[in-house]
């Protein structure tokens, strides 16, 4: 697919049962392997706080954080959606603040649509920055909410009456989860605890091909892992630096350029 994905592409790919896969990156790097490999969707994550910055707690970070991961995640994008995460902090401030930060992110940070989590905003956030010109993906469910079909049913419709383009909808299971991608129009795209009943997946790279430094022990089957590859070349750029050996991939100094 060489062609820019648009948010009406994502709904076509809802009506013929295609399923829609967003990623969530980081930096330009990161970004253009998954704009390469065909994605659908880059989402800048909040996340980089928790898994690269070392934060506890993603409500650490700031709109101008958030504002450096969207613009380098663009940067490396030529086709997918840019998503970028609104920062709780955002959320948590002054009425009006969720919307000019989502006008910066789309503005600043070249974002094509804003993620929105609902449980620390509400559907009246969400139509305040739709009306402001900005997409909004709106992300809800929890973990301890997945046993209440209806009520995560009303919550989408809520939410997709509110102007929500897409749903990230967190903790589905194979009942709710059907269940509000039936009742309504737009993508519903399963994250964290997500499945395979809803219209798409997200996944963290970084998760995905094992990058963090608890991949290298902790077992789990991933895509990748790119941690105890990294581990093992650095052992060795160190047994090279120590036997006074040439580095790899760089010019011998020993030997005359030409």
């Amino acid at each position: 697919m060489t062609d820019r994905v648009t948010l009406s592409a994502l709904q076509q790919m809802k009506r013929d049962g295609r399923k829609i896969v967003a990623v969530v990156a980081y930096d330009g790097q990161m970004a253009m392997i998954a704009d390469r490999a065909g994605v659908e969707i880059v989402s800048a994550g909040d996340s980089v706080g928790i898994n690269l910055w070392g934060h506890r707690r993603e409500e650490e970070l700031t709109i101008d954080q958030m504002l450096l991961i969207c613009q380098a995640v663009r940067r490396g994008v030529a086709r997918a959606l840019v998503s970028c995460d609104l920062p709780i902090q955002s959320l948590s401030e002054a009425s009006d603040a969720p919307v000019r930060a989502a006008v910066r992110l789309a503005g600043e940070g070249g974002a094509d649509l804003v993620k929105v989590d609902a449980a620390a905003s509400s559907p009246d956030t969400v139509g305040a920055i739709v009306r402001a010109g900005v997409p909004v993906w709106a992300q809800f469910g929890t973990s301890e909410a997945a046993a209440a079909p209806d009520r995560l049913v009303g919550e989408a419709q809520r939410l997709e009456q509110a102007g929500a383009s897409l749903l990230d909808f967190r903790f589905s299971g194979p009942v709710a989860g059907p269940a509000v991608v039936r009742a309504v129009n737009v993508p519903v795209i399963g994250g964290l605890g997500g499945g395979p009943w809803l219209d798409g997946r997200i996944r963290s790279i970084v998760v995905a091909v094992g990058y963090l430094a608890s991949a290298i022990d902790d077992g789990r089957e991933r895509y990748a892992n790119v941690a105890a590859t990294t581990l093992s070349a650095v052992r060795n750029l160190c047994e090279d630096v120590r036997a006074g050996r040439p580095l790899r991939g760089e010019t011998d100094p020993a030997r005359p350029l030409r």
